[in-house]
């Protein structure tokens, strides 16, 4: 990993002609912010190696660590950001990120707005707890829960969870916010699921949607539909602010801490985005 760390500080250092999209908006993004990188950590992880006659495919987590200056006063943002190469003959060829799969299920939330629950209930959010949860575990995994291909909403879903938000609906997948060992909801684990059952519950577990992003407190949740197509792709729980009060976020898939909220540095980004905006709990 030495050579691939060097080749990522080259890049930083340098400037090459090969940018990736997602710092070329990461900058812009920084730029409008009025906010600047000071200070860069790069490391890496392989986690899939792949021998060839005379070559080596090898999977890898790029690990990025930005101190962030804005007005004066410094945070921390980090990513594992997945990548491939092949190395042949002590060269390194095709390297480029590994895209990801999003999940949804129309099927499963169309049922569960015919089902869901006028009666309210309120419960009492732990926001500090949610929030530390989501620090705890940004680039890992908890043992008691299962890892999805696709893990963002499975990662929410626990922050609010530790939170003390109030599991109902089991065992019917399209009913409800729960989780089992075996089984689950559609809205604990798939984006869009979640996104549609914090518009419309009145039990357990719920949203009130706020029209901006700076409206949102830590604890709250930010939801994604990248291509502005109705599916909602991606969800991520807002940890703090910025100098402006703006959020800032962590996430799985592609695993992140203190990201600014609008994700315009992600390679899914497109400009017909739209977000939804979520007050948790019943403050």
């Amino acid at each position: 990993m030495e050579e691939i760390k060097q080749l990522w500080l080259d890049f930083f250092q340098n400037e090459s002609d090969d940018v990736p999209v997602w710092w070329t908006r990461k900058q812009a993004s920084l730029k409008d912010r009025e906010a600047e990188i000071v200070r860069l950590k790069v490391d890496g992880k392989i986690f899939q190696r792949l021998h060839y006659d005379n070559s080596t495919n090898f999977d890898y987590t790029l690990h990025l660590r930005y101190v962030i200056k804005q007005k004066g006063q410094f945070h921390v943002e980090e990513q594992l950001i997945p990548y491939r190469f092949r190395y042949e003959d002590g060269v390194v060829k095709n390297h480029q990120g590994i895209e990801r799969k999003t999940a949804t299920n129309r099927k499963g939330i169309e049922q569960e707005l015919k089902t869901r629950i006028q009666e309210g209930e309120r419960f009492a959010y732990d926001r500090l707890a949610a929030v530390q949860y989501a620090e705890r575990w940004w680039d890992s995994y908890n043992p008691e829960y299962r890892v999805f291909d696709v893990d963002c909403t499975n990662y929410v879903s626990q922050c609010l969870r530790a939170g003390g938000a109030p599991m109902w609906g089991v065992p019917v997948r399209e009913r409800g916010w729960w989780y089992q060992t075996d089984n689950w909801s559609f809205s604990w684990a798939v984006a869009h699921s979640l996104r549609w059952y914090l518009s419309g519950s009145n039990q357990g577990l719920k949203g009130k949607e706020m029209e901006r992003a700076d409206q949102l407190i830590p604890g709250d949740v930010i939801c994604y539909d990248f291509q502005g197509d109705g599916r909602w792709d991606h969800n991520t729980i807002v940890v703090a602010k910025d100098a402006y009060g703006m959020p800032l976020v962590n996430a799985h898939t592609d695993n992140s801490r203190n990201r600014y909220w609008s994700y315009e540095d992600s390679t899914a980004w497109t400009p017909e985005i739209n977000y939804k905006f979520f007050r948790i709990g019943d403050d």
